[in-house]
């Protein structure tokens, strides 16, 4: 099969999604201010794409590409997203048999793995983002157990027992003790903020509002520790961060575009009211130092820039063109188009179809090249198998 076809994706509507951007981008009505987190592009089996293939009705996606070794969204983080980090393949596959034999329903929500596959995945921001992202350097988290006086009972666990030792504690600890930790520190905060709100680049922003949002009745997030030992990362319109399987990180805020591993699997650990398996993420996460790497892309073509990491199940890559510009690329496997602004014509040569905001999606089959043109100052993301791994 050759040649470029409309593609329509799965919303989901998330509780910390946010209400206008999604809505937006796809020209849809949201007078109920539904929260649309997520637009899904590929061939999950919770979230299978629709393609335009001039029939009666759209096709799925997977009929006629088979299964995309990667997933593709758009994402609106208006509220934090759960502490969690993603399984390896191989301990995917054996933990989704397990639950399979169990009977526990593939959507249920008390289930852990919704696939066999590892997640490696990587978000570009489409504006200001902020997420938490691997456990600080050991000089950093020393300092803020010594600077914030609520956890500096916690610094001689974690120079005894090192950062597993330190994360089994808190995420372990008796919800009491979460609450006589943790509460004095939020009340310290919250009659701060009465003079001065923290700056979003602060812990203490992100747990005034953990804290607003989470707290269930008189119990506090345990979520809330890992906002003080992970790393707080403030991306800026086109940088991007990647996440390996047991990266441990949570997304705070902003809109952003991510490409995973055909996958579905996520182990929680707080800050969210979907499923929590303390045990599985403490089984899996990687509790050592983390140095977050700001990826701005490599120059690729023509006015391509693309995101190498050392995922072979997925790359991305975007171009920025001006009103008039007009490129080129010859797609080497089945690939998604997403407009995140601007608009553009995709022609190759037999096929011309417009993308703008209400049809901001398209799929690409090989076989020739294919023309992007744009009448406006667009921004238009590429999806693809990995071709090239990142360094």
């Amino acid at each position: 099969m050759a040649g470029i076809y409309r593609l329509t994706g799965i919303v989901k509507h998330y509780d910390w999604g946010g209400t206008s951007f999604i809505p937006s981008l796809l020209q849809v009505e949201n007078k109920e201010k539904k929260p649309f987190a997520e637009y899904w592009m590929g061939t999950h089996p919770l979230g299978d794409s629709l393609v335009d293939t001039g029939g009666s009705s759209p096709t799925p996606l997977s009929v006629i590409a088979n299964t995309l070794p990667y997933l593709f969204k758009a994402q609106d983080v208006k509220e934090m997203l759960s502490i969690q980090t993603h399984p390896s393949k191989t301990v995917a596959g054996i933990e989704f048999a397990k639950e399979n034999a169990t009977g526990i329903a593939p959507d249920a929500p008390n289930r852990n793995y919704k696939d066999d596959n590892h997640k490696p995945e990587m978000l570009i921001a489409l504006g200001d983002f902020w997420l938490l992202h691997g456990f600080k350097p050991s000089e950093e988290l020393v300092y803020t157990l010594l600077n914030v006086m609520e956890l500096r009972e916690l610094l001689p666990i974690f120079n005894e027992l090192g950062y597993a030792g330190l994360y089994k504690h808190v995420m372990e600890m008796p919800q009491a003790e979460v609450n006589r930790m943790l509460q004095p520190l939020v009340d310290n905060i919250a009659t701060v903020n009465k003079e001065v709100t923290p700056d979003k680049d602060d812990e203490d922003f992100w747990t005034a509002r953990a804290a607003q949002t989470f707290t269930r009745g008189t119990d506090l997030d345990r979520g809330i520790f890992s906002i003080y030992f992970f790393n707080v990362v403030h991306l800026k319109k086109g940088e991007g961060v990647f996440q390996d399987a047991g990266v441990p990180h949570a997304y705070l805020e902003g809109k952003c575009v991510e490409i995973m591993a055909n996958s579905d699997n996520v182990l929680r650990g707080g800050l969210t009211s979907k499923h929590i398996d303390v045990a599985e993420l403490l089984r899996l996460v990687k509790c050592e130092p983390t140095f977050p790497n700001i990826i701005t892309g490599e120059a690729a073509g023509e006015q391509e820039r693309v995101y190498k990491t050392p995922a072979p199940d997925f790359q991305l890559s975007v171009f920025e063109l001006e009103a008039g510009d007009t490129i080129s690329f010859i797609p080497a496997g089945v690939e998604i188009v997403l407009l995140t602004e601007g608009a553009v014509e995709l022609d190759d040569d037999e096929v011309a179809i417009k993308l703008q905001v209400g049809q901001p999606s398209a799929v690409v089959f090989p076989g020739q090249p294919v023309y992007i043109a744009a009448s406006a100052k667009s921004t238009v993301f590429r999806a693809a198998t990995g071709v090239n791994k990142g360094e």
